[in-house]
């Protein structure tokens, strides 16, 4: 299956869907990354803080494509914040790997109570300059965050990579990375297993347009121009999850899932100005 993809504010093509890799390790998950690869995900997002960079490295090695046929992302950990550490953490990741290159590389939080998170950038745009990254951004990131990097280095991230799904809709951050031309990506895009899936609305439109909960919800997301990163072991979520692009949502349905949003939606009440990452 063909992916659509949009264009990053760099210039880079980015497919408008990815797969997740959070909690996919092992023999086990490059089995399950190599099935993904198999049915037409190009885009595979990982972190060092998933533990797994090397099983996705492997996947890549084993599915026989090219380099270039795959949108690889990772994230830098917030113990490596400080510049000479990000630096050195980029080119671990990529060792870890075995790739020359990420093509997208993010700071995973922010950290502000820590508030290195500018020298992070920085390195990471050094890293870029040096061909380690193709295009950089952010993750959990915040205005204030995104405003505090673009004025003190110059450089806007490519993406912002954040929790948002039924519950969590962050039209808010939507608008404020759209304002700055940053692509928003959406982590846990399904709510991980939560009760919104099985939402009246969400049930409804899923028979009317004869997909399952999480298609519409996937679509729902890619309708309002966010890319979802959906985790999926099993190779029929997998598959469903990139079959969304046969139909479409009317605005007034997309409203209606909107309208599901809660104010203490998120999964695990991570607020990005004061969650202190795991190390």
């Amino acid at each position: 299956m063909q992916v659509p993809e949009l264009t990053l504010n760099d210039g880079i093509q980015m497919p408008v869907i990815g797969l997740g890799t959070y909690q996919i390790r092992g023999g086990a998950g490059v089995n399950q990354i190599l099935a993904a690869i198999r049915d037409g995900y190009r885009s595979l997002d990982t972190a060092t803080n998933y533990d797994n960079e090397g099983a996705v490295g492997e996947a890549i090695r084993r599915s026989g494509l090219p380099r270039s046929a795959f949108f690889v992302t990772s994230k830098l950990p917030g113990k490596y914040h400080r510049y000479a550490d990000a630096t050195m953490a980029i080119q671990e990741s990529l060792y870890r790997m075995g790739l020359d290159y990420f093509d997208l590389y993010l700071i995973h939080w922010p950290l502000p109570k820590r508030d290195h998170y500018v020298e992070a950038w920085q390195a990471m745009i050094d890293a870029r300059t040096r061909g380690l990254i193709r295009s950089i951004g952010v993750s959990n990131f915040e205005p204030e965050h995104l405003d505090r990097i673009i004025q003190e280095t110059g450089v806007t991230p490519a993406v912002n990579q954040i929790e948002c799904h039924p519950y969590w809709v962050q039209e808010r951050m939507r608008q404020a990375d759209y304002d700055r031309g940053i692509v928003t990506e959406a982590w846990s895009p399904l709510g991980r297993g939560s009760a919104a899936l099985q939402e009246p609305v969400i049930r409804d439109l899923a028979g009317k347009y004869q997909k399952n909960v999480g298609q519409i919800v996937l679509r729902w997301h890619t309708q309002r121009g966010i890319v979802p990163i959906p985790k999926a072991r099993n190779l029929k979520h997998q598959r469903g999850n990139l079959d969304i692009f046969d139909f479409s949502l009317t605005e007034d349905e997309l409203a209606a899932v909107n309208a599901l949003d809660r104010p203490d939606g998120r999964i695990d009440g991570q607020d990005p100005n004061e969650y202190e990452e795991f190390d």
